[in-house]
């Protein structure tokens, strides 16, 4: 680990950006270009006493999980980023899907100025990758590196509550087509000789779901790019949401999923609501190591 050197391109990396670039208000001048490194700890979701000890030199080894949310927070290019690993120590990612967990600048950009409507971005396999304030304000705080929990496939699959509000008929269209979308990914990434993680996760979810092995044996394959989205919330009760998903061009296999209110819906102005509550829980003043995180409401997945 070269700590002179990644002190040093972080320090950089912070000064070059713009609070605007990132989503942030600037209030009056700074003293200083770029952004405080408090505000670069909570758009990593780390605490900033230890962001401050790794541009002081200080810190221990940083995690190639810490480092994917550090290259998300300061805007880096695929490049930055692979260069980022190598001062930290640690071996960059590889394959041909190395890059579909790094949200590139442009579509950070695009979720920064998305401020009432929520934006996921995901892995084909269903990971969860990033996602907007509102989005966390509206389907829960939940970290891209919560293992078994950012995967929205296996969630459903194996989690009772996302099924509870919902009828038997929308469960097996649900549970039909997430298997049918796996079955697509899985293929395209043996194609390409990047299975590891596929053929993991529909190992696990074959052991863990009778459910999911009854419908992987029919071999159907769909892709899904438009559907419904229903949340039971605590703070505002039900909402239905139009999905369009987009794919990015940069990252191969990354999906931009766009929640969105149906014409003449009461979803519109409970997503005012939600961009509220979203910009004071997750805003400049959050500290995500001391704040209570939102509790996860009961959610859909889209519905084909």
């Amino acid at each position: 680990m070269r700590r002179d050197e990644l002190a040093d391109f972080l320090r950089r990396r912070r000064e070059a950006l713009d609070p605007r670039d990132v989503g942030l208000h600037s209030h009056g001048r700074r003293r200083t270009p770029g952004l405080r490194r408090e505000e670069v700890a909570m758009l990593a979701t780390m605490s900033t006493d230890y962001y401050v000890r790794l541009e002081q030199g200080r810190s221990p080894q940083p995690s190639p999980q810490l480092l994917a949310a550090l290259g998300r927070a300061l805007r880096l290019s695929c490049d930055e980023l692979h260069h980022l690993y190598l001062l930290a120590g640690q071996t960059p990612p590889l394959g041909p899907d190395a890059t579909s967990r790094h949200v590139t600048p442009a579509v950070l950009h695009i979720m920064d100025r998305l401020v009432d409507t929520p934006v996921q971005v995901i892995d084909d396999l269903g990971n969860l990758i990033a996602q907007n304030p509102v989005a966390d304000a509206l389907f829960g705080c939940a970290h891209p590196a919560d293992g078994e929990q950012r995967n929205i496939i296996r969630r459903w699959f194996t989690d009772p509550l996302l099924r509870a509000p919902f009828t038997a008929d929308e469960i097996a269209c649900l549970s039909r087509s997430h298997a049918a979308d796996l079955r697509a990914a899985y293929t395209r990434r043996l194609a390409l000789g990047a299975d590891a993680e596929a053929s993991e996760l529909v190992e696990t979810l074959l052991s863990e779901s009778a459910e999911f092995a009854e419908l992987w044996e029919q071999h159907e394959v769909e892709v899904r790019l438009t559907g419904t989205m229903k949340v039971d919330h605590p703070d505002v009760g039900r909402i239905e949401l139009d999905v369009q998903t987009l794919t990015s061009p940069a990252s191969d296999g990354q999906r931009i999923m766009i929640f969105t209110p149906p014409p003449c819906s009461d979803a519109r102005s409970l997503l005012e609501v939600l961009s509220v509550i979203g910009s004071q829980r997750f805003g400049p003043a959050h500290d995500p190591v001391r704040t209570e995180q939102v509790p996860a409401p009961v959610t859909q997945p889209p519905t084909p």
